[in-house]
């Protein structure tokens, strides 16, 4: 018996995934502890809490009708231990062991015909610390849901559970003006997708961008840190959000990475795609993808670090006033209007167009400031990656946990050799809008 439906977007998400455009997600997590890690009971613990969660028990099977279509339903195999494994790193031969491993590691696609997920164990990682590796699939949740469903694995998290106020009894109604309301939605809905479909023609140019690159099943991440207090003390001096600040950073940041690599930046932006959650308060909403999203585009073409923070103001503040269902950048609530059928039959091949709409994905994965831990250890560190989408060199994701803004840099391995230098761009804009900012 089928279980509860895989929506459209959900489909796409599956049918974009192949050997060297895998569609999951990935977020690298660091604990410290004062006690020797026990790496049986870790696995243990983790097993036995994954194996509480239902979303990790389910994969994802065809249904014959509606065509095209998919649904989740319990896995009758299904083994928590399995999806969890435990790797020992040294320092003897790689000087950053953790980064080199996470870059294979997030290379590898999940096994679609099973639940969506892998956990991974790293210790052996210097100064005490030992590491959690986690994949979700994007099919399984997006960002916002994928906090609710890693929560469950960490220590006395418990998520809120949002009940919906109660709401008044509406009055009896004709049947004629049900009928009008209903036809008034379709109506409303129709417009709306018009609107974007019309948009995204709009919005297309020659797929010419200076990170686009062959696709490549080769991957290198970067972990970049920086302290919220400069970042907030950025926002203070110049308003706006701290995500707005860090927008600026990451525009000087590929500015000077463009420079580097041999790209004329002046004059030039970079267009980025932000998802946006549209997920619901209800109890309950914690799978399937509720997104939508804004473009951007970032000016990489000004050299002024406070002028570029204006510039992505603007922006910024011109997609929330048009709000995250219309223009180009709600391309994923178009894509959740489609028939699951058309997905199976084109998704993929329109995926190699990514590149004519956005050059790069920006998105932001929340992270509550509550002090969390793992078996005691507290949780020191949390990058997440966001998928690299076909024909793009560079993905990034951001998250802010308690003093810090943790940045994920997805690069494709091939295009993008040395991801370090992008890194060491992004620590270096962040210092020279601080220094403008004091000045």
């Amino acid at each position: 018996m089928a279980g509860s439906p895989l929506s459209a977007l959900d489909v796409a998400f599956l049918c974009l995934e192949s050997e060297t455009s895998p569609m999951h997600m990935g977020a690298v997590v660091t604990f410290t502890t004062r006690r020797p890690v026990d790496p049986a009971a870790l696995t243990a613990l983790l097993a036995e809490r994954a194996a509480r969660l239902p979303k990790l028990r389910q994969r994802a099977r065809a249904e014959l009708f509606p065509p095209g279509s998919a649904s989740w339903t319990e896995d009758p195999e299904f083994v928590a231990a399995d999806h969890i494994h435990h790797v020992t790193l040294s320092s003897l031969y790689e000087p950053d062991p953790l980064t080199a491993y996470a870059s294979r590691w997030i290379a590898e696609p999940l096994d679609t015909s099973r639940p969506l997920w892998h956990l991974t164990l790293v210790t052996g990682l210097p100064g005490g610390k030992f590491a959690l590796l986690l994949k979700l699939h994007h099919a399984l949740t997006d960002g916002a849901g994928a906090y609710a469903v890693a929560a469950g694995l960490l220590d006395g998290v418990e998520l809120p559970e949002r009940i919906p106020a109660a709401r008044p009894i509406p009055a009896p109604r004709s049947t004629l003006d049900t009928v009008k309301d209903a036809l008034g939605t379709v109506w409303d809905q129709a417009n709306e997708t018009a609107g974007i479909a019309s948009s995204l023609v709009r919005a297309a140019r020659p797929p010419l961008s200076p990170v686009s690159a062959p696709t490549s099943a080769e991957r290198r991440l970067g972990f970049v840190r920086l302290p919220l207090t400069e970042l907030r003390q950025v926002r203070k001096a110049h308003g706006g959000t701290t995500n707005d600040v860090v927008l600026a950073v990451l525009s000087g940041a590929l500015r000077e990475w463009l420079v580097n690599r041999g790209h004329r930046a002046d004059g030039r932006t970079l267009r980025a795609l932000i998802p946006v959650s549209v997920r619901g308060r209800a109890a309950g909403q914690l799978g399937g993808n509720k997104l939508s999203g804004y473009l951007c585009d970032l000016p990489v073409g000004e050299d002024d670090p406070v002028e570029r923070l204006r510039v992505v103001r603007r922006a910024m503040t011109r997609n929330k006033a048009a709000g995250p269902s219309r223009g180009a950048g709600a391309l994923p609530l178009l894509a959740d209007r489609v028939p699951p059928l058309l997905h199976r039959l084109g998704t993929r091949t329109a995926g190699l167009a990514a590149p004519m709409l956005f050059d790069l994905v920006i998105t932001t994965v929340p992270v509550p400031p509550a002090r969390l831990s793992l078996g005691g250890a507290r949780l020191a560190e949390v990058y997440p990656f966001v998928p690299l989408a076909p024909r793009h060199a560079v993905g990034i994701a951001v998250a802010t946990y308690r003093d810090s803004v943790h940045i994920g840099l997805q690069v494709n391995g091939e295009a993008v050799p040395d991801v370090g230098s992008l890194r060491d761009a992004v620590l270096k804009s962040a210092d020279r809008l601080l220094d403008a900012s004091a000045s």
